[in-house]
């Protein structure tokens, strides 16, 4: 079977010249009988045909040189990853120019050069003891930004005295450098330690149009790398914000131009008790539909005024929550040209907080706040303490008569008048009110702060309600002028938090507690009865008279007692 296949023009021109040969030979016996120029002729023809062929031949190889550049062309660019397009760029170089060894270097963050890849024509990556190359000639590529090519460079006067020349025994040289706009970012080396002539003009000049190629490649992978690690930053820095975002404590809400919902934290959706898919996207009527009244003009405000709105409250009610208070503060949202793009709500639950205000102005009206600043919650556990304290009962004479011709709501108007009067005589000495008991009123001193005067103020308190309650008569009609009779006694008593910890009862129990109920029991109009125990404390501090001494129920010897009449 025939080779069907074209003969290519290198092969016909040496066929040709071959045949040239052949006829001038055979013509040599014949020659005294041919014309005298015919075999001249004939040598002409067979040289030219054989430089044609050596001119193809070269061509030929030129042409596949320039193949192999637009197929490396190809290859080096199909790839925006640095390294592997360093490694294809140096393996085909070593494969173009025949070179031993081949190294690519790139200026680095600090505009020093610095070998990026290293590579031999076995495709292997070379030791950092193989990376040894001629400073010499790089330097000058560097310097003057143009190719330098050497055939023997222990012979060429320009590098054969330089010590790396002759301690590498380099001989074939070529270094070209890479640019990208006329700038200099790197230089592509290749050697071969054997071979003189290796590499010629033609290999300079393909050389550097490769490089023109790997330059550019190289750029923009560089260019990606760069991006990539700029979207890695931002992506982190994204989702940091994203997480600090999430993390605050405060509703965060933004709206655009048209008040249409652009972004919510999970507070937010908390507070709203909405989700993020029913809340962005909305407008801020859809959202808020029962603030939207008070809300929309504030926002307007901040658009139109460019300013902000802080700290403001509304109280309103929610389908799912019921009342709840809340506190809004609205900023114009600003782009990086500060033009307002929209309005910033930060939003805040005050429902619990308002909760516990008024828990805790409850409870300052039944302790003293002196005393509430001095508590550590933390410190209060469930169970009791024993501690001497002042006990103080004081209720209400003929309350009971009273009531008898009163409207429920008249009664507990003139009640709350006469144990108003009550705690706030207490709460004036620093003391704690236990509890109000019907139409009583029990307090102690001394607890949970010790107050070493704790019986001289429990005095004062009974003298200051006896006090009140005259000046409270002249604003009362006669048939509500009513008294008090009171009880105080010194002891011990276990104080602390009785109950579960769902119901506490913060109060004083024992026999202390009773004694001064019985001592209130047996107490005349307006009258102020104090133990002995109590009598002991402020004996120098005040007027007193004793009275006949008292048999009191669960008591086997009668009780000692006075009579309050003043201080001294």
């Amino acid at each position: 079977m025939s080779d069907s296949r074209p003969i290519s023009v290198e092969l016909q021109l040496k066929a040709l010249s071959h045949a040239a040969q052949q006829i001038r030979s055979s013509l040599l016996p014949l020659r005294s009988s041919l014309p005298a120029d015919t075999l001249e002729e004939l040598s002409r023809l067979e040289n030219r045909l054989s430089q044609l062929g050596q001119e193809t031949a070269m061509l030929t190889a030129e042409h596949k040189k320039l193949l192999a550049l637009t197929e490396i062309g190809q290859v080096v660019n199909s790839s925006l990853e640095l390294d592997h397009v360093l490694r294809i760029v140096m393996d085909n170089l070593i494969k173009l120019t025949e070179a031993e060894r081949g190294f690519l270097m790139l200026r680095d963050e600090s505009g020093q050069m610095a070998t990026r890849v290293a590579r031999n024509w076995e495709k292997e990556t070379l030791d950092r003891s193989e990376n040894a190359v001629s400073t010499t000639v790089i330097q000058r590529v560097i310097q003057t930004g143009e190719a330098v090519l050497t055939t023997n460079a222990l012979e060429d006067p320009r590098f054969g005295d330089q010590l790396s020349i002759i301690a590498l025994n380099l001989r074939s040289i070529l270094c070209v450098p890479l640019k990208v706009k006329n700038e200099l970012i790197g230089v592509i080396y290749t050697d071969n330690r054997i071979r003189s002539g290796l590499f010629t003009e033609s290999t300079r000049i393909l050389l550097g149009a490769f490089a023109n190629q790997a330059a550019i490649a190289i750029d923009n992978a560089r260019l990606f790398d760069a991006q990539r690690r700029t979207l890695a930053e931002v992506t982190e820095l994204k989702n940091m914000m994203d997480n600090i975002f999430a993390s605050i404590a405060s509703g965060v809400i933004t709206a655009d131009v048209e008040d249409q919902v652009m972004l919510c934290n999970r507070a937010a959706e908390d507070i709203l008790g909405q989700t993020r898919l029913e809340i962005i996207g909305r407008k801020i009527d859809e959202v808020l539909p029962s603030i939207a009244s008070d809300i929309l003009p504030q926002v307007a405000a901040v658009r139109s005024h460019n300013t902000a709105v802080a700290d403001f409250e509304i109280s309103h009610s929610l389908p799912l929550r019921g009342p709840v208070d809340w506190r809004l503060n609205l900023s114009p949202l600003k782009d990086a040209n500060q033009a307002t793009q929209g309005v910033a709500i930060v939003l805040d639950d005050l429902t619990e907080r308002k909760h516990l205000e008024a828990q805790r102005k409850l409870f300052e009206r039944m302790v003293s706040p002196a005393v509430i600043r001095q508590i550590n919650p933390n410190g209060l556990a469930l169970g009791g303490k024993r501690v001497e304290v002042t006990v103080l009962f004081a209720d209400i004479r003929g309350f009971t008569s009273y009531s008898e011709t009163q409207t429920p709501e008249q009664l507990v108007s003139v009640l709350n008048r006469y144990l108003a009067a009550g705690a706030e005589a207490v709460l004036e000495e620093e003391g704690t009110v236990d509890k109000f008991l019907g139409d009583a009123v029990m307090a102690w001193f001394n607890a949970p702060i010790p107050q070493p005067d704790h019986t001289l103020r429990a005095v004062r308190t009974a003298l200051k309600l006896r006090e009140r309650i005259a000046h409270l008569h002249a604003a009362l009609p006669p048939e509500a002028q009513l008294a008090f009779g009171i009880g105080i006694h010194t002891g011990e008593a276990v104080l602390g938090l009785i109950g579960t910890e769902k119901r506490l009862e913060y109060t004083a129990i024992g026999d202390s507690v009773n004694i001064t109920k019985r001592l209130q029991e047996n107490a005349a109009r307006n009258q102020i009865v104090i133990s002995q125990a109590a009598y002991e404390h402020v004996r120098r501090e005040i007027i007193a008279q004793p009275m006949e001494a008292l048999s009191v129920k669960g008591k086997r010897e009668s009780l000692q007692v006075y009579e309050v009449l003043g201080l001294k």
